[in-house]
Formats: C-alpha cells, structure tokens, sequence
C-alpha cells in the first residue's frame, strides 16, 4: 500500500519521509537520468533528467506512465494535491504501491511541501496550483537541481525542462462492459529544447506507433 501522509508541517513531514525510506533506499546514488517506459523512449531518449520539471497537460495515464519508468526502476516517488489519484490504475501501470508517498492536500503551503518532498523523493507528481510566481518556481527549480529530483507538474509551469501536451486518445480492447484494455493510444506533442516532436503512443504496449519531428514554430 501507498504511504499517506498529511502535510501539517513541512518539517515534519520530511521527517516522515526520510523515517520511512532511510535504511530502505539511499536518496540517490548518482545523478544518472531516470529510465522511461518502452512506448516513451523514442520521445525521451535520454530519460527523465534529475533537477528537471516537466509540465504534463491533458492526461493523468500519461502522468502516471513517466511515474511508472522510475518506480519500475526502484525509485521512491511522490504524489501530491491529487486527492483521487487512483492507486489501482497507478499499479497498473507498474508503480510501486509500497515505495510510493501520497500528500493528497499540500494545504496552502504548496512550494515548501513540494520541497520537502523533493528532498527525499527521486520523483514527484503534483498538481499545479492555480498560480505560481517566477520566483518561486525558480527557487523550486534550485532545490530540485540540489536534491537531483524530478518533478512532473500536472498544468503548465514556467521554465519546464519539456511540455508534453495530449491532443487525443483512443482505447480499444474492451467488449460490452468487460474485457481488458488492449490498447491505449495518446496523440501526444512534447516540447523539448527548442524542438517540437508528435508521436501516437500505445501506454498498454512496448514502442511508439508514430513519430513526426519539426522545429519548434515550423
């Protein structure tokens, strides 16, 4: 089972965090990328880099799918502001129910719970909150470069290492209320380093259907 926690204090709560993996995992060893899922390597082909933050727009299979690559990989990870996160669907996807942390309510206190978090966590989930300042997004930007963590934003957040938006979504495999999903095919636009690739990506299989690249603005 996850490991849910209230974030009545950041200090405490990062007290908690390291309580629970200490002895369990080492934070990080090195600074190495973080592995992705097979259906997201052509688009990610160096992984999730440590200190990064990517904004994930239109779909929480994608979100849980970059949580999934580290998890798999033995990785602690975090979620956050997420209430209904969906924990079944979460295992579905091979995250690591007892290596994974849940703050379903950050309280108004947002930015620093994000960064006790981080402190501990290779990798964090977390809804955006309704407005952040470049300023605070920068000092979260730091931490998370000191900390070597990752953070996947659901929402749009200034100076994101990529943007990955989801246009539209197919799934195939289930019969008249039953079955098992067969295939679930995003038509996903990732924004990185000045480029602009799209790609039809099956979460439920192994590689990249489709793959279309142009420079940003082209």
């Amino acid at each position: 089972m996850p490991h849910s926690l209230t974030s009545a204090s950041t200090a405490s709560l990062r007290d908690d965090l390291q309580a629970k993996i200490h002895l369990m995992q080492g934070k990080r060893g090195s600074e190495r990328s973080l592995p992705v899922l097979p259906s997201l390597r052509r688009l990610l082909p160096g992984g999730l880099r440590p200190g990064a933050a990517y904004s994930i727009q239109g779909s929480m299979s994608l979100a849980m799918a970059l949580l999934a690559g580290p998890s798999l990989d033995g990785s602690w990870c975090g979620v956050a502001g997420l209430p209904d996160f969906g924990v079944e669907a979460a295992a579905g996807f091979g995250i690591a129910l007892d290596r994974l942390v849940l703050v379903p309510d950050p309280g108004a206190s947002w930015t620093p719970v994000i960064a006790a978090m981080a402190d501990v966590l290779s990798v964090v989930l977390a809804c955006a909150p309704g407005k952040v300042a470049p300023a605070e997004a920068a000092r979260l930007g730091a931490r998370l470069r000191e900390r070597s963590s990752t953070l996947l934003v659901l929402g749009p957040w200034p100076q994101s290492e990529a943007v990955l938006q989801v246009n539209g979504y197919e799934w195939a495999g289930l019969g008249e209320g039953h079955g098992h999903f067969a295939r679930q095919e995003l038509e996903l636009e990732i924004a990185l380093r000045g480029n602009t690739r799209r790609a039809s990506i099956d979460l439920a299989g192994n590689g990249t259907v489709e793959l279309s690249r142009h420079r940003m603005g082209a």
